[in-house]
């Protein structure tokens, strides 16, 4: 009989450990329902056990003779620490050692098909389900030692990997060993609910000291026997998407242009790929930068810069979709006594990964393995069954881990591009992109406009709201797909704009269209989704209607907010920052003050998913701002942040990802933009897009609300999604300036403050 090892079983398929003996493993669907669990080879044979889908069980959880347990799940860890938080719920569901979990994720083999790891979804959707796994093998021990103690099983006890029966301890390897188990599903098992020893503790990230030490973490750092390089050549559409020729644009490739350069193994054309395959790296950037390619030419893009945006923005398709719509609702909007109408607007983002995406393929024998560091690996495995017209079931999708994305960067692109290239020579490669590709061809955060009138009634209450909001988007399929004609470059638009789009107040009134595009530019996903710029929009408009109306903002907000959790985290978040009440510009700077500074506030609970989607966690941002009246510049000073993320499994790692949220969003309010020009994305390289730099970070005061008898809420963006608001509001409440389009640049402080200061002149 053979028994699995924590290490040995962790490189085996899903099917080969449910085929193996001594083994006891678990299947869990989302929602809780719980499927099957086998140990013995001679049951498979007989076929006395279903092998579940992929598609429809959430996790796994199998037992080794050792005692070791391994967890599968299907999502990935992004930095974010669910790698931590997940073997949390499993060992104090399991009543083991937290030493003793070891954690299989996003291995497409190995773990069911989750979807991508999106939208702050790990905790919050696959907790549940990881949870009853784990109560459902504790179960099936506890059966087992009363088997075979004859203790009956309400007598029995689990503690540290061992069931306790009548004075006698059974390790859980030693049960397992020579099983032939068949259970029932069991969605009402009794899950613990006391006593955790890890659930709701700051446990220390099992991912760090690999990281610490230099060990292998990253697919940057893989490598494998009889290993290529790979580099490759694109379009000089820089970024573009369906309006530039791709997939018909190769016009030629002179491979005579590099046939002096040493170690050239293969130019690789199929359609309008080209890559290059060499003996080392340097050989292959070399022949890069050489081989004479020759495309078709192109109209090129609209014009897209900051300030011509907004206009593109305006002319652009769109498609609008009704979300919501109270009866009379525009035509109390045409009839408000105090007309507040704002178009707010949101530039294109990079993701900026600090290094370039990076896979490996070995394409070989009718199997293809890639190494990669996408958070879809799923959904590579997919792309590439499609890219070389073979069965999903023969490719594996390793995921290693990356230098972050939080949204579609080029991982998932370059693992196409590793697959082609291994086929044609028979080997494996890596490819990576250079800093200028990954810049030029990630899938960008997109532009958006959001168009917002209604108003205040005769006693300076809202009376009606209405929203229209317009984000760019598609899924950003693999640029191999498109460039090797397998995927056709169509015009198509994703319905992504909804995100948190219906505000979280109860205006009398309200009017929400989401307004569906397809993109101008290759836009995918990027942290806060439509969201951040929405709430930016919602959160900027409501505390101009405060102003007007000679109220707190904060006090004038909780008129309209009924959700008990927000008005109860709202409460927190004063007290936090000791919230001075009062309306904005009461202490107004006198004219000559260079240096002037307010406090701006801002609300959110972020929605996600299809529409109409759900929440994830609850925050507010508190932020304190200097402005200097001279240069334009702003510096955030400190950031009081509060959030409500239910129970939190690691509250170390929902704090690290509360300042992470900060961190980023900060720098994408005041620094952040896309540049282009006609031929496509120009800001290729760091000089050319400037993020945060260390002694610009503001000091943060995180609040972690307590609620450890609420579900566990996603935090890995909903930290981000107040921040624009809040800052803009903090910004207007130190200068009186009101910005409605990110970033709050100086030069756009500088021309907002001199519009102002002539305005008022003009006016006397």
């Amino acid at each position: 009989m053979k028994f699995f090892t924590k290490d040995n079983h962790a490189q085996l398929t899903r099917r080969q450990l449910l085929k193996a003996g001594g083994m006891l493993m678990v299947g869990s669907v989302a929602g809780g329902h719980l499927l099957m669990a086998q140990t013995a080879p001679e049951a498979a044979a007989k076929g006395a056990f279903p092998i579940p889908s992929a598609k429809l069980v959430d996790s796994f959880i199998a037992i080794g003779a050792d005692g070791s347990v391994t967890a599968y799940n299907g999502h990935v860890d992004l930095g974010t620490g669910v790698r931590t938080a997940l073997g949390q719920l499993v060992a104090d569901e399991l009543y083991v050692d937290f030493a003793a979990v070891t954690m299989v994720l996003g291995h497409t083999a190995r773990t069911p098909d989750l979807g991508p790891t999106i939208a702050s979804n790990t905790i919050q959707v696959s907790s549940l389900p990881m949870r009853h796994a784990a109560a459902q093998v504790r179960q099936l021990l506890i059966k087992l030692a009363s088997e075979k103690s004859g203790v009956p099983a309400d007598r029995i006890t689990t503690q540290k990997g061992f069931v306790i029966a009548g004075g006698k301890r059974y390790g859980y390897g030693e049960l397992v060993q020579g099983q032939d188990l068949q259970i029932e599903v069991d969605d009402k098992i009794e899950l613990r609910k006391s006593g955790f020893e890890y659930i709701g503790k700051s446990v220390q990230r099992v991912d760090i000291p690999n990281k610490v030490l230099g060990a292998l973490t990253y697919i940057h750092d893989l490598r494998v026997p009889g290993m290529l390089h790979g580099r490759v050549i694109r379009p000089p559409y820089t970024g573009a998407d369906a309006t530039a020729p791709l997939g018909s644009s190769l016009v030629s490739v002179d491979e005579k242009s590099i046939a002096h350069l040493p170690g050239i193994v293969k130019v690789v054309v199929k359609g309008d790929f080209v890559g290059v395959v060499a003996e080392r790296e340097e050989q292959a950037i070399a022949a890069m930068r050489q081989l004479k390619v020759t495309w078709k030419e192109w109209n090129g893009l609209p014009d897209m810069s900051l300030s011509g945006l907004h206009q593109t923005l305006v002319d652009h398709a769109k498609t609008d979709r009704v979300l919501q719509e109270d009866e009379g609702a525009l035509q109390a909007v045409e009839q408000v006594k105090t007309a507040l109408t704002r178009d707010y607007v949101w530039p294109y983002h990079a993701h900026g990964s600090i290094g370039p995406s990076c896979a490996i393929a070995e394409v070989g024998n009718g199997q293809i393995q890639v190494w990669t560091g996408s958070q879809n690996p799923h959904d590579v495995c997919k792309d590439i069954a499609k890219l070389m017209d073979v069965n999903a079931d023969n490719i594996n999708v390793t995921r290693l881990e990356a230098s972050g994305c939080y949204g579609r960067n080029c991982a998932d692109d370059v693992c196409s591009d590793a697959v082609l290239m291994s086929a044609a020579v028979g080997k494996p490669v890596r490819v990576q992109l250079m800093r200028e590709q990954e810049a030029g061809w990630e899938p960008k955060g997109t532009g958006q406009l959001i168009r917002v009138r209604g108003g205040l009634d005769e006693q300076n209450n809202v009376a009606a709201y209405e929203l229209r909001t317009c984000y760019p988007s598609n899924n950003a399929s693999a640029l191999a797909l498109i460039l090797t004609g397998k995927v056709s470059a169509k015009i198509e638009a994703q319905q992504m704009g909804d995100r948190t789009a219906i505000p979280q107040y109860e205006y009398p009134k309200m009017r929400v269209i989401s307004q569906d595009a397809v993109p101008i530019v290759r836009a995918s996903w990027m942290r806060g989704v439509s969201a951040l710029p929405n709430v930016f929009a919602h959160e900027s408009w409501i505390d101009e209607c405060a102003y007007l109306a000679k109220a707190d903002p904060i006090e004038y907000r909780l008129r309209y907010l009924k959700d008990p959790r927000a008005v109860a985290l709202i409460a927190e978040a004063k007290k936090q920052c000791n919230w001075q009440e009062g309306p904005a510009r009461r202490n107004a700077a006198p004219d000559d003050q260079r240096l002037v500074k307010g406090r701006g506030f801002a609300y959110a609970r972020y929605f996600h998913s299809k529409f109409p989607g759900y929440g994830a966690a609850w925050a507010t941002w508190v932020v304190d701002v200097t402005v200097d009246r001279e240069t334009g510049e702003v510096k955030v000073d400190k950031v009081f942040v509060a959030q409500d993320t239910g129970t939190m499994v690691n509250p170390a790692g929902v704090r690290h990802q509360v300042h992470g949220n900060v961190v980023q969003s900060t720098s994408r309010v005041l620094k952040e933009f896309v540049t282009f020009d006609k031929s496509g994305v120009t800001s290729v390289e760091w000089g050319g897009y400037p993020i945060l730099r260390f002694d610009e970070l503001p000091e943060i005061d995180s609040l972690l609300v307590e609620r450890p008898n609420e579900a566990p809420m996603g935090a890995g963006e909903s930290a981000s999604v107040p921040s624009a608001a809040a800052v803009a509001n903090a910004i207007f409440d130190a200068t009186g300036v009101r910005l409605l389009e990110v970033p709050f640049t100086p030069s756009r402080v500088l021309a907002a403050l001199k519009a102002a200061k002539s305005g008022a002149a003009s006016s006397k």
